[in-house]
């Protein structure tokens, strides 16, 4: 597949990261599931509740919804701690197939990581996968004033990038992040890594799939590739 990697220029490449760089549903969940047994308080159904949304809005279901902001930040930065201890040692395992060396060939292009995970977790996770060279913008949930479904990571990622929200592509793994990346304006590849996604471009189970790069070069950008200052 010569030149299959080739990025039509104007276009950039934004990643969601909790499913779509990193398996990490699962310990997530492990993650969630003990810190909320050592509190004495029920975790029903956590997987489905918390997937693709941020720790605030986790803590408050939860938790309690009437929590001071310090009290809600503690939770949320204690699971996270946990949840990092879960996974440092199966770090290598739980890289979606393919992805390092999918970003590490369209290293040439603009590429950011945009996710609604706390700041400690995208810095973890990229240093250990050996990434955070390849993006020239990180765009964590703690940067916007409103998480996904809202569209204000993709927007703020684009704005860092230089480049129109509809010349980007992102990379998604929930629905959350789907009608995100739609409101921001962008093109939208899902990333079926647990389950099938409705409204999206185009569909891969992960990045091994030789079909990505094909349809990446058919994709072209709009007639103004750069944001107006």
């Amino acid at each position: 597949m010569e030149h299959a990697d080739f990025l039509p220029p104007g276009l950039a490449l934004i990643f969601d990261m909790d499913g779509v760089i990193v398996d990490s549903m699962p310990v997530h969940t492990l993650a969630w599931e003990r810190y909320m047994e050592s509190l004495g308080l029920p975790c029903d159904n956590i997987a489905v509740r918390m997937h693709g949304r941020r720790n605030d809005e986790i803590v408050a279901e939860f938790i309690g919804t009437h929590l001071p902001a310090e009290e809600v930040f503690r939770h949320g930065a204690a699971k996270e701690a946990l949840y990092r201890d879960l996974i440092r040692p199966e770090i290598d395992s739980r890289l979606v197939p393919g992805v390092i060396e999918f970003i590490k060939r369209y290293a040439g292009a603009p590429l950011a990581v945009a996710s609604n995970a706390e700041p400690a977790n995208v810095e973890f996770i990229l240093d250990a996968a050996g990434l955070r060279r390849f993006f020239r913008a990180l765009v964590d949930g703690m940067q916007v004033d409103r998480p996904k479904p809202e569209p204000d990571v993709y927007l703020r990622a684009a704005e860092l990038l230089g480049v129109e929200p509809g010349n980007c592509i992102i990379f998604e793994d929930s629905p959350a992040g789907v009608t995100a990346a739609r409101a921001a304006g962008g093109r939208v590849v899902g990333v079926e890594t647990h389950a099938p996604l409705e409204g999206v471009d185009f569909r891969i189970r992960d990045f091994t799939n030789p079909a990505l790069p094909e349809w990446l070069r058919t994709q072209e950008p709009l007639t103004r590739p750069k944001l107006e200052s």
